[in-house]
């Protein structure tokens, strides 16, 4: 088999392949047993019909299709294979010759990855925020944990306040008629959580216990129900029960009940560290975004769609596979946003094209810069995993290699250890307050 290549556009090639005759006569020998089982004449049984009498009744150019089906896969993976060519797209393959005792003839239009051209990359100056914990970030986790172990008392005496939980009943409708989704009994509400229309909760504010009412509101402009954008609705609201939250006492005995130091003093000193870790956890991750998203900006580099596209789909298959895990398919929330597929992919370009365009300027640093993942690392790799789900690191390797994300594990490693490379070779500034 012959391969060779020429560059037609900046992102295009065309590959040129010839196959020699003898492996077309096997591929139409193969073409042939495929078709022979099921091939019906007369006087013979089905895969026993001799090639002479086939060919003389169907014509041998009835095998042809079958034979290129067989061929041609495999002939184009071999001269990708030959010409190093890496394709990021479906060719476009025009059949120029295929005959018996003649050489297959065809061309491929192939997109391929864009070339990089890197601007400056080392030493860039990327913010670096400030990791220190104030008194006031520490009052307000300790605040949040008063709340979750907060005790529920029913009031029975009184009206609802900001921070209470309203057990309600509403009915509401637009214009009269009722809509889907707009009746509920015995709904707990904790008031001021946002969670309802604008307006409503700040109206079951002030009501008491066994008091009805109605709740005039507007649906928001960018509300996800079409029918509902802008309108006008009543609720009909009764107020079954108040509760309020008795929030403990910050002492001693709090820092015993919610973790395991003896004193307040020591409670707040461990959450104090770690809120610090999170935040220098979080500023580092920041840090690594900036400086990337700063040599991706600094470099030139023209992304064919179809690898915008096919990161679109990545990230959409992603997304479905997040709603399943939240107990929703995808069905249910095009139905309950009031999108399509098309929309939400279209919403995801943006972040797409950034996605494509850090990784591509992430794998030039790594070939300009040499860094490579060591054989000690990939199986490093593999022994955390394998540690990780509790399997082997051969069940980890074969398992990878069935889904084709034995690869992966080496790009990954290359990314990390280019971003280190950047941060490494970044400057420091201080966040202006």
């Amino acid at each position: 088999m012959k391969a060779t290549w020429e560059k037609i556009e900046k992102n295009k090639v065309v590959l040129n392949v010839e196959v020699d005759a003898e492996q077309v006569a096997s591929a139409l020998d193969r073409a042939f047993k495929k078709v022979a089982s099921k091939a019906n004449i007369p006087g013979f049984r089905k895969g026993k019909v001799p090639r002479q009498i086939f060919e003389a009744k169907f014509g041998v150019e009835s095998l042809y299709q079958d034979a290129v089906d067989i061929l041609l896969p495999e002939s184009y993976v071999k001269a990708l294979d030959e010409t190093e060519i890496k394709p990021v797209d479906r060719p476009d393959v025009e059949i120029e010759q295929f005959g018996k005792g003649q050489a297959f003839v065809f061309k491929a239009t192939v997109t391929v990855k864009p070339e990089v051209q890197l601007g400056e990359y080392k030493g860039l100056e990327v913010v670096q925020k400030e990791s220190a914990v104030s008194e006031e970030e520490i009052a307000e986790e300790l605040k949040r944990l008063q709340q979750r172990h907060a005790e529920l008392v029913v009031l029975e005496e009184g009206t609802a306040e900001n921070g209470d939980i309203a057990v309600i009943d509403f009915d509401g409708s637009v214009d009269g008629v009722p809509f889907e989704g707009g009746k509920a009994e015995k709904h707990s509400l904790e008031l001021g959580s946002g969670s309802f229309i604008p307006g409503f909760e700040e109206q079951v504010v002030g009501m008491a216990k066994g008091e009805e009412k109605d709740v005039n509101v507007t649906f928001p402009e960018e509300y996800h129900s079409e029918e509902l954008k802008g309108k006008a609705a009543v609720f009909k609201v009764v107020l079954h029960d108040i509760k309020r939250k008795n929030l403990p006492e910050l002492d001693d005995e709090f820092a015993k009940d919610v973790s395991e130091f003896d004193t307040l003093e020591e409670f707040k000193q461990d959450i104090q560290k770690r809120l610090q870790e999170r935040k220098e956890q979080a500023n580092e991750q920041d840090r690594e975004s900036a400086v990337v998203e700063k040599a991706a900006a600094n470099a030139e580099v023209e992304i064919p769609d179809a690898m915008i596209t096919s990161e679109v789909d990545r990230m959409f298959e992603d997304f479905t596979n997040r709603l399943k895990m939240q107990g929703m398919d995808i069905d249910m929330y095009l139905k309950f946003t009031g999108q399509d597929q098309a929309t939400v992919k279209q919403q995801m370009r943006t972040d797409a094209e950034r996605r494509v365009r850090n990784d591509l300027v992430l794998e030039a640093i790594a070939k300009a810069e040499s860094i490579s993942a060591t054989e000690e690392e990939i199986n490093g790799e593999l022994d955390r995993l394998a540690s990780q789900y509790q399997r082997s690191v051969e069940e980890i390797r074969v398992i990878l290699s069935a889904n084709g994300s034995l690869d992966s594990i080496e790009h990954d490693l290359i990314v990390k250890k280019t971003v280190d490379f950047l941060v490494e070779n970044s400057k420091a500034v201080a966040e202006v307050a």
